[in-house]
């Protein structure tokens, strides 16, 4: 069986609800080998939406029970989305390991928002970034 073209719009919003989750965690333990954990679930959606954990759990044990989509999502967005994720939460991380608390928690906190936005909103502010970016490419 092959894959269809572009990404079920549910998997990255079942994703951001348990990157959510996540970020919450990290910031109420300031965990920071939690936040390297979820960095190193960002860098395998960066480099393939359909390849992070969170996604891998959407497709094998929810999507089977649900309808298919309607209609499909460019993965790119998507993946510039996990990039800058990546990013944030590498900051987040490396700052609760190295004692920078106020720094992990701000950078955390602003990956939580963007998560929470993506995951109960379906506002996903990455994607909105990329395609910000590509119009002034374009221009």
């Amino acid at each position: 069986m092959t894959t269809p073209a572009g990404l079920d719009p549910r998997g990255p919003r079942f994703a951001a609800v348990l990157t959510t989750i996540v970020f919450v965690i990290v910031l109420l333990t300031g965990s920071g080998w939690l936040a390297l954990a979820q960095a190193v679930i960002f860098a395998f959606g960066a480099g393939n939406p359909r390849w992070n954990a969170f996604a891998l759990v959407y497709r094998y044990l929810v999507a089977p029970r649900l309808a298919p989509p309607a209609e499909r999502e460019d993965p790119a967005p998507v993946r510039f989305a996990q990039a800058v994720g990546l990013v944030f939460t590498v900051v987040a991380a490396a700052a609760f390991l190295g004692g920078a608390t106020v720094l992990g928690t701000v950078f955390a906190a602003f990956a939580l928002v963007a998560a929470f936005l993506n995951g109960f909103f379906g506002l996903c502010l990455g994607c909105e970034a990329y395609l910000l970016v590509r119009r002034l490419r374009a221009a």
